[in-house]
């Protein structure tokens, strides 16, 4: 019998007591890889702590209480701690999450080779793994998802770094084919890049009988969904603009972020504060409800690699408003998925109206994602990191 191979999961991305939505799709990847007999996987997860007295911080204080290792939804996860310098260390990250993991990776390494290093975020995880991987002598691969080339490209530093990684990585990865073509443009050799889309559980998001799910809510009118963390980059502003234009509409914001205040001062500006739920982090398991009880998802984004709160909503039967971002064009290919627009308040406000006038039923906008699973996800994870690591 072939033996399993031998997976070292890393990544900075990755859900936490403390923050058990963060890159929970990472996990639901992880965990759906882990699952088969063919692999083994371990998960090394950095944390980055700052010098005293920021340790001493809030955000931090939580943090230094996580376990160096435990068992994570079935998976052993080990949570190492670099130092970690905010706002300025960018550059440095990978450096000091190599020298930070390395004593450990190399004791693992010792009582159970790895086969290949698989890298969940593209900076600073990526140019790290390059480092572990040179110090093992085994293949790496990288996966980018958005942000991790959006944001981190504009430092010539960190973007000669994510360069030197691509150029060394057994194999890339990509959460859209407009993230490809955006790596591509960045340098990168397109032939060494899969476009790995994110996987969907299909029997937890599933439409539902809407207008008794907007009951329990306790909303009678038009019902709007924006899934994301309160940043600007997700532009959620627009979408509390929007609302006075559209007399008797709801808007669940399912995220929380540093906005979160001006957001709520702006709702309150507006009028329509009334009208603005500010859920918070809502755990994963209670948004396929949410989702579904919603008439629209609006996501207009500055970036985005291709968003799983996209591919979720649709799975629900809810149409989507969303921008031109990353992979917008691979999901929305038509008028049942529903409207690509311009980040302003005027598009919203059309498309909104537009699917409230005639909306999709939900069976058809649902089998618009009909071929994403995290069975799809798995199984062309596992024949990417085979390929790499040489076990074809």
């Amino acid at each position: 019998m072939t033996q399993p191979l031998r997976v070292l999961t890393l990544s900075t991305l990755f859900p936490n007591a403390a923050a058990p939505n963060f890159g929970i799709f990472v996990e639901r990847q992880t965990v759906e890889l882990a699952g088969r007999a063919e692999a083994d996987v371990t998960v090394i997860n950095p944390v980055g702590m700052p010098p005293f007295p920021l340790n001493r911080l809030g955000q931090y204080r939580v943090l230094q209480s996580l376990p160096e290792r435990e068992e994570w939804r079935g998976l052993d996860v080990y949570r190492p701690r670099f130092r970690l310098i905010p706002r300025f260390g960018g550059a440095d990250n990978p450096r000091r999450i190599a020298e930070a993991v390395l004593p450990l990776v190399e004791k693992l390494h010792a009582k159970a080779p790895f086969d290949v290093i698989d890298a969940e975020f593209f900076y600073p995880d990526g140019p790290a793994a390059m480092r572990l991987a040179a110090a093992l002598g085994i293949p790496f691969t990288i996966k980018a998802r958005g942000a991790d080339i959006h944001h981190w490209r504009s430092d010539p530093k960190c973007r000669a770094q994510i360069l030197e990684a691509a150029d060394k990585a057994g194999a890339l990865l990509a959460v859209s084919e407009a993230l490809k073509q955006d790596m591509v443009a960045l340098g990168m050799d397109g032939g060494q890049i899969s476009v790995h889309y994110t996987g969907l559980d299909q029997e937890k998001f599933i439409p539902v009988d809407r207008t008794a799910a907007k009951q329990a809510l306790g909303v009678s009118g038009p019902l709007f969904i924006t899934t994301g963390a309160l940043i600007t980059r997700k532009n959620q502003d627009l979408v509390i603009r929007a609302l006075p234009h559209i007399p008797g509409a709801t808007l669940m914001l399912a995220g929380a972020g540093d906005r979160e205040q001006a957001y709520r001062a702006l709702a309150r500006q507006l009028g329509v504060a009334g009208r603005v739920r500010f859920l918070g982090s809502v755990p994963h398991d209670q948004l396929p409800h949410l989702t579904a009880a919603a008439d629209i998802a609006i996501l207009v984004s500055q970036s985005e690699g291709l968003a799983n709160a996209w591919v979720e909503a649709l799975a629900c039967g809810t149409p989507l408003v969303i921008s031109a971002a990353g992979g917008a064009r691979e999901l929305v290919t038509s008028p049942d998925a529903g409207r690509i627009v311009d980040q302003s308040v005027e598009a919203i406000v059309e498309a909104a109206k537009a699917l409230l006038a005639d909306p999709p039923a939900q069976d058809v906008v649902r089998s618009t994602v009909s071929q994403f699973s995290w069975q799809n996800n798995g199984d062309q994870l596992l024949a990417i990191l085979r390929q790499a690591s040489g076990q074809y």
